[in-house]
This record gives structure tokens, sequence and C-alpha cells, in this order.
């Protein structure tokens, strides 16, 4: 590609979503699906400014879908290699930072096209690796085409700097310059689309970084590095360094030399960054930028003038889309008295037609958690549940007899809004029904939570809405519709409170948190 290929670019436009109904779609899945299939097992290196290590101690990818079946298997860094990885960014960086905005908008275009040509098999490694369903996984793909597209856009805008007064005598600029080296540290359930997001914004933005990915998706990352490779972006750019958290996790949060960090996650895992990231380290120069985007309550609010239908249906795919394994998902719905019991009804009814299984095939909608340790995780809130609210419906592990770490989607009425499972993310699949007497109560409720990333309010009432826009304290706020699925560019995803700090993926915004700006001036002689 060349610097006039790109002088003038196309406007924005979403990657579509298929929905698999052609013969011809599914078809290219399952052709996907089987090549995938011969590469399980396989092993991946860490790739460090180019290079390849090995090392005896792995991290083995397991399909959670089928937990005897190894995806494949990663070599595991220690803190040797992420003090080489650290270095290595540092030493692109050099040269990294001089490459005109274009040019790396241009490697990010390169690779979109090569995203877009290896969408169906992209999609069938996250059915293997995380258990995500054909358009769940599909979904993840054309997000990290979008993010691949949309920041290549706004990098362009940014390359031109700000305009500011001109007085006479001098010539005065504003514009902006990258951090350094930066962290990125995504998680498993987006295992594509956040850890492309969050890195993508770093290196067009003309940063480098170190990318540990998710050693429960760490196949997916490796997908990811290589198509950026095959795009022309230089060696050391991105160095990718699958391993623990706490061993070099910590490690690298905490380095004098790391500039920023980009993280998506857990509430607990997010404030533990925040926390070793502010203290100071001998020989650190600056004070670590944070870009953090962490947990969610999140709730589908119903009032009596809704739709109940379309409520039930918001409600169910919030709550369970890939198996409530979201920071987005609508685990509590607030429904008022008056159509608290027909709304119940409707998600019932519409849970008994939820087809659980492998998500290799086509028809099983709702798959199973990631590990075992979710299994652990969400069964204990499940029994805490029991305490709490009645259990209407689900509540069974699956595994022993479906040889996965399958859980029913499970449905507890008549909770307290201020009970543990309407107040903790339990992130899978488990909704919490709460009975409100009112609007006004309603949305005192869904405000009544640590967290603030997304929320849906289901209403007819215009006044209702416009009171929800100022009122419903939530960063992504959706109106008679579900409260997942945000698109780049349309919806800028990212929360209040402890949810995170509001970082707006795929907003026009976004890749400031990557960059400093920088004031000259010139007299004119």
């Amino acid at each position: 590609m060349t610097d006039f290929e790109y002088t003038v670019i196309k406007p924005f436009r979403n990657f579509p979503i298929i929905d698999f109904s052609s013969p011809e779609d599914e078809k290219r899945m399952r052709e996907a699906i089987s090549r995938v299939d011969s590469k399980l097992g396989e092993e991946y290196p860490i790739v460090i400014g180019g290079k390849e290590f090995h090392t005896d101690r792995k991290i083995t990818s397991i399909n959670p879908a089928k937990y005897d079946e190894s995806v494949g298997v990663v070599s595991k860094a220690d803190r040797e290699l992420a003090e080489k990885a650290l270095e290595t960014a540092w030493e692109a960086f050099k040269e990294w930072k001089k490459w005109p905005a274009w040019r790396r908008a241009e490697v990010l275009l390169k690779a979109s096209e090569i995203m877009k040509d290896r969408a169906y098999d992209l999609s069938a490694w996250m059915v293997k690796e995380v258990g995500k369903n054909w358009v769940e996984a599909w979904a993840d793909v054309a997000e990290t085409v979008d993010y691949l597209e949309y920041y290549s856009r706004q990098m362009l805008k940014y390359a031109e700097g700000q305009p500011v007064h001109q007085i006479p005598g001098e010539k005065n600029e504003y514009r902006y310059i990258p951090l350094g080296v930066g962290v990125v540290i995504p998680p498993w359930n987006f295992p594509l689309a956040i850890l492309s997001g969050m890195t993508l914004a770093s290196i067009v933005t003309g940063n480098t970084v170190v990318l540990k990915p998710a050693s429960d998706s760490p196949v997916i990352g490796y997908r990811f590095y290589e198509i950026m490779m095959e795009a022309g972006l230089p060696d050391g750019v991105i160095n990718f360094l699958p391993g623990s958290g706490a061993e070099i996790g910590d490690y690298l949060v905490s380095h004098p030399k790391t500039r920023f960090i980009a993280f998506t996650g857990s509430k607990d895992v997010g404030l533990r960054i925040n926390q070793i990231a502010a203290k100071h380290q001998k020989g650190q120069i600056w004070i670590k930028r944070i870009i953090l985007e962490m947990g969610g309550k999140d709730a589908v609010v119903v009032d009596e003038t809704a739709d109940l239908e379309a409520a039930a249906e918001g409600i169910v795919v919030s709550a369970y889309g890939f198996q409530g394994q979201k920071c987005s998902a609508g685990s509590r719905a607030i429904v008022v008295e008056d159509v608290y019991n027909e709304v119940l009804e409707l998600v019932l009814e519409k849970i008994k037609s939820i087809k659980m299984g492998d998500p290799i095939e086509k028809e099983n909608w709702f798959g199973p958690v990631i590990n075992n340790a979710a299994v652990q995780k969400i069964m204990g809130y499940i029994e805490i549940g029991k305490k709490e609210g009645r259990l209407v419906t689900g509540g069974k592990y699956l595994g022993e007899e479906l040889k996965g770490f399958y859980i029913e989607p499970t449905i507890f009425s008549n909770v307290d809004p201020k009970a543990r499972i309407a107040q903790e993310e339990i992130f899978g699949p488990v909704l919490s029904f709460i009975k409100a007497k009112d609007f006004n109560e309603a949305l005192e409720i869904a405000n009544g939570t640590e967290y603030g990333l997304t929320g849906s309010l289901y209403s007819k009432d215009r006044n209702r809405i416009e009171r929800a826009k100022e009122e419903f304290h939530v960063g992504n706020l959706y109106f008679n519709r579900k409260c997942t699925g945000a698109l780049v560019g349309v919806q800028p995803f990212g929360g209040f409170n402890m949810s995170g700090t509001d970082s707006k993926a795929g907003g026009p915004d976004y890749l400031l948190l990557f960059m400093q700006a920088k004031s000259i001036s010139e007299r004119v002689i």
C-alpha cells in the first residue's frame, strides 16, 4: 500500500454481523471449524522483538465445552522475559514513534483486510477456545475489524493537531505525541475484540506495547499478533508475552519503565493494578497513566407501559448472551410490581427455548462458562441465592453429563435489591428478578450498586425516558433494547464508578488516553 491509496478514505462503516441463516455462511463456518480442529493442541511461542522464545513452563488452553480437549499450548513467560519485553519495546519505540500517522494507520487498514478474509476461521477459534456461539464469535471478529478501521481514521484526525489562537509575532501549534511503552492486559471473554481494541489504540498513536493475553485465551491472542505482523508491523511494536498475573502482571505494572497500563477485567484486579501503578518506583520519571474497564451489575428496568414481550426478550439476551460472561450483562431485571409476574412468566417461557450444548453446533446458543474456577464461583453464588431469593429455574451444574463447564440459565425471584446476588458481579448465567413499587423506586434500585456500566429501560413513557437520560447513572444507557452489544463508533463503551475509568472504547476521544499534548510556540523573526 502506498501513501496515495489512503489519501482519501471512505467514511467508517461497521463490519456486518451475520446470523448464519444463509446455507453458504453455515457451510463456510463448518469448514472453518474443521480447519481449526486440525490445528488443535499446537504449541505457540512467546515473541519479543520478532524473536521466538520457548520455555519449559506452559499454559494449556482448554476448550470449555469439552474439557478434555486442548486448544493449544503456549510458552509461559517469567520476569526475565518480561524485563526483556519492556526493554525491547522501548527500543522499538524510538523508530515507531517517528512513523507518520498515515503509515501507522496503513498497517491497521491492511490488517483489517486480512481479518475480514479470516473472519470465519477466527470465529471458529473463539468457538473452541472460549465457548462462544457462532454469532457471538462473529460479532467479536466484527468488533475487531471495526477497531482497525475506526482507530485508523481517528488517528489521521488527531495527526492534524488542534487549532489554537495565533498572536502577532508567533507561530503556535498544538500537537499530540505518544506516551511510550504500555502494558496491555485483556480479558478472555472478548479475546479478540478487547485485546485488539486496547492494543490497536496503543500502537496507532505511536506507542509500543507488551501484550499479556489472558491465560484462558492465549491462542486467539497469538492469531491477532500473527495478523498484525503479516500486515507489516515492525518487530517489537507488539511483544507477545503470555504469563500469570501474579508473576509477570504485577511486575510489569509496577515497573518504573512502564508508561501506561490498559486493562479490562474484574473490579478486584483493576483496583489492584491502580494501587500498584500509583506507587512511585525508583527511577520512574512519570505518573503512570491507567486505563481501566472493570465490572458491572447491570440492570434491565421494565415499567408498566413497556412492550412486555420485547422486554422479556431483551432480559433473556442481556442476561444469558455468552452465558452471562460479559461486564455488560443484564444480571438484574428490575420490574415494577404491576407487570412483575407477567414479565417473569414471559422470561421463563423464553428460557425454555434456549438450546444448551457445545457451540460447535450452530443451534446451541448457550454454551459453557470458561473454566472450573468460574464454575465454583458461580455455583457458590447460586447457593447464596437460594438463601436470598426464590430459585425459579436452573441452578444446576451439568459438567459431568456434558463433559464441559455447563451451568443452567438460572433465575432467582423476590430478590432484595441489597442482596449479595443483586450487588456483586457473578459473571455467569444468574439473573436476579427484583420487584419495584413504581418507576421511581425502579430507578433508585438500578442506581443502587457500586457499578455504573450499562443499563436498559423498557418504557413507552417519553417523560420517563427523558428522566432516565439524566438520572440512570451508567456509561452506556439503552432504551427499549438489550443492554449488551455496543458498536464501535456508534455506542462508545465504558462505565462509571467501580466499572472503570469511563474510557469509552470505540469513541472519538479514546485515542487521547494513549497520547499527550504538546504546545509549541515559535517567535517569528
